[in-house]
């Protein structure tokens, strides 16, 4: 009778392993015939099997249902997770085979994630360069996964995406090969191997290398930014702190601080950053300008005059800097025609009417050459044409009124 126990057990185990044999080619079958419908059934048939299977099938059955999930690209976000997870599993076999399938996976992923990035849809895009990453765990793929979120705006998703890239150390500083191609004289970016072959053969010349700048603080300024969306400025203001420890003189970050100050109505602490930066980068008109704006809205109408013939000075084509020069020229106009309207009939508030008017007639001449210089930059701008026909209109100039009328009719 114990003999007998013995033997049906052994044909039990042996039915089991032909089992197993058998469904897993049902699935290799499958999926080199693309049926991955076909393989999904028959991986179904397997998994009961799964506690018989020795360490070298169950690595063939985790690989073979990874390549299922994926299914030659086809594959929803949901199976692509599913994938990654059943690739972890393969021990003890087929690691060449794992390797290609990763392969094939992340070029499929980041060819997807550029598609849906080129359509603008950086929702899809992120998702795919996430996958990319969780794959390989290349830490750029996260990086690009982050920075798309944020345009979205998938304010939380990308907040927990940047935290983990600053969790990991993240800084994307890494070496850059470059040479200057010979034919069109321009330095080009290439990976080590490309650059040395081509300085071999001659197309290029000059190879250098050199080290990329850090995300770091890309990093932080986003997760910053992310944090006002938020309405939670107090962390906002932490994050940027923390990244200034490391980069006191970064004026990038100081940039981002001032930011998110302006965001929160700090105008003062804004305007003191920005003398900061203007301190360390003196011939930056951008700077220059957001001077004079903040200067302006905070009543200093010289400071604002000063950093905006500054920025002229350092980009004559600045149209808004033209613009905004004029507005605060013009801005003068308020106090005349309040004063004007607030004298009574004697002889010396006549005399202080006329002597009124003369100086509001200065306020339109100070302020016409540089409307008339942004409506020559930007011969579209409504708003410069428009005020410089009402300012001939007072001014009595009926000719130029008429040339500008007919200009600013034109844009209707």
């Amino acid at each position: 009778m114990k003999k007998q126990v013995i033997i049906a057990l052994a044909i039990s185990i042996s039915a089991f392993s032909f089992a197993q044999k058998k469904e897993l080619r049902a699935v290799e079958k499958a999926i080199k015939g693309s049926n991955y419908a076909e393989a999904k059934a028959a991986l179904q048939q397997a998994e009961p099997l799964i506690s018989q299977m020795d360490e070298k099938e169950k690595a063939q059955y985790y690989y073979l249902k990874a390549s299922t999930l994926f299914a030659g690209g086809a594959g929803t976000l949901a199976d692509i997770d599913s994938a990654i997870e059943n690739i972890a599993k393969v021990e003890g076999g087929y690691e060449s085979e794992v390797a290609q399938l990763k392969q094939d996976m992340a070029n499929n992923l980041l060819t997807r994630g550029n598609e849906y990035y080129g359509k603008q849809d950086y929702s899809s895009s992120s998702k795919f360069f996430e996958k990319t990453y969780r794959l390989n765990k290349d830490t750029i793929f996260l990086y690009y996964a982050a920075s798309t979120a944020v345009n979205v705006p998938e304010y939380d998703r990308a907040l927990a995406l940047y935290e983990e890239l600053k969790k990991l150390g993240y800084t994307g500083i890494e070496k850059e090969y470059f040479a200057t191609n010979k034919e069109t004289g321009e330095e080009e970016v290439l990976d080590k191997t490309t650059r040395d072959l081509y300085v071999r053969s001659g197309t290029h010349i000059n190879p250098g290398e050199r080290m990329t700048e850090s995300r770091k603080p890309e990093i932080v300024k986003n997760v910053a930014l992310i944090y006002v969306a938020q309405g939670d400025n107090d962390k906002a203001i932490q994050a940027i702190q923390d990244a200034k420890k490391e980069s006191p003189d970064d004026i990038n970050l100081i940039l981002s601080e001032a930011n998110i100050y302006y965001k929160m109505g700090e105008t003062e602490k804004f305007k003191a950053l920005l003398e900061k930066a203007t301190e360390m980068d003196p011939n930056n008109a951008e700077l220059q300008y957001n001077l004079g704006v903040i200067s302006g809205e905070s009543g200093d109408i010289e400071g604002a005059k000063k950093y905006y013939q500054k920025t002229i000075e350092l980009n004559p084509n600045y149209t808004n800097a033209y613009i905004n020069m004029a507005v605060t020229i013009l801005d003068g106009e308020k106090a005349v025609i309040e004063e004007m309207n607030g004298l009574g009939n004697t002889a010396a508030d006549n005399k202080r009417y006329d002597e009124l008017i003369e100086v509001r007639k200065e306020l339109y001449k100070e302020a016409i050459p540089y409307l008339d210089k942004a409506l020559s930059i930007d011969g579209d701008n409504i708003n410069a044409a428009t005020t410089l026909m009402n300012i001939y209109s007072v001014l009595g100039e009926t000719e130029k009124y008429k040339e500008m009328k007919a200009k600013v009719d034109s844009f209707n």
